[in-house]
């Protein structure tokens, strides 16, 4: 998913407030490593009009679901901008966002347990 013949995103010469447009980052809440990101349908039109690194990111989350963290890793943007500029694609509707799993809707670790054991009891393991 990363082309590594591209132009850099950053420099020295583009300080990072710059790509992020002086906007504040969005909650802690919002955004965190896990959250998923993809494009919404029908934006391509839209998303012409975005930063070098902003279409990078459309780019990258065009095809699937890709956590914030990775969306940071294969643009090598810091993981404050990267959030910056999600907040600001999900604000133009250009981009639908799946907060994470909260812990308390996780499965419950014991009826994981007696899943396993029963499966374990059923095919010997």
């Amino acid at each position: 998913m990363h082309d590594d013949d591209g132009p850099e995103l950053t420099s020295a010469l583009v300080p990072l407030f710059v790509i992020a447009k002086g906007r504040a980052l969005p909650a802690d809440n919002e955004y965190e490593h896990t959250t998923l990101v993809t494009a919404q349908e029908g934006t391509s039109a839209a998303a012409r009009t975005l930063s070098p690194e902003a279409q990078a990111v459309m780019d990258l989350i065009a095809d699937g679901f890709l956590s914030v963290a990775e969306v940071s890793g294969y643009t090598r943007l810091p993981l404050g901008v990267v959030r910056i500029l999600l907040a600001q694609m999900a604000e133009d509707g250009l981009i639908f966002v799946r907060n994470p799993v909260a812990r308390t809707e996780r499965a419950d670790r014991e009826l994981l347990t007696a899943v396993l054991d029963g499966l374990k009891t059923r095919f010997g393991a």
